[in-house]
């Protein structure tokens, strides 16, 4: 989770919502990315989604099925619905998202039993140093 931080770090220096994400393969990190969602214009640059990408693409394989994916923020329906489809392990995240969390919060994608592939979830990691960034950025919005 320590590299997910320095990702959301990275986000929040370049402005973005801190949010970042790693795929981890057999003890190494495989994929990372960090939110990109206003510098590339992109919805679907969640830091989730770069780093699954990242990973698929360092493996040379769509499946990810060893894998852990570590973010800093509960996952959306998107990002829950692409580690579903790249079949990953295990996700764990730290803060939880009650207003899009589809881990648990506000849906359950990531291990939901009417889908084809359901992930471990493991909950609230470093949670007080994952929500303290996002807590910091949006403070600093708001002022």
């Amino acid at each position: 989770m320590g590299h997910a931080l320095r990702e959301a770090e990275e986000a929040f220096t370049i402005g973005e919502i801190p949010v970042g994400a790693v795929v981890v393969f057999e003890g190494r990190i495989v994929g990372r990315g960090h939110n990109q969602v206003e510098m590339l214009k992109d919805p679907t640059a969640h830091a989730e989604m770069i780093a699954l990408t990242a990973a698929c693409a360092t493996l040379d394989n769509k499946f990810l099925v060893e894998c852990t994916l570590y973010v800093t923020l509960e996952p959306c329906p998107m990002c829950a619905g692409a580690s579903v489809w790249t079949r990953v392990k295990r996700i764990v995240y730290g803060a939880a998202d009650p207003k899009a969390g589809a881990c648990g919060s506000l849906f359950n994608i990531g291990s939901n039993n009417k889908l084809n592939h359901r992930a471990e979830i493991i909950q609230g990691v470093r949670e007080a140093e994952c929500e303290a960034i996002l807590k910091r950025f949006f403070r600093g919005k708001r002022e």
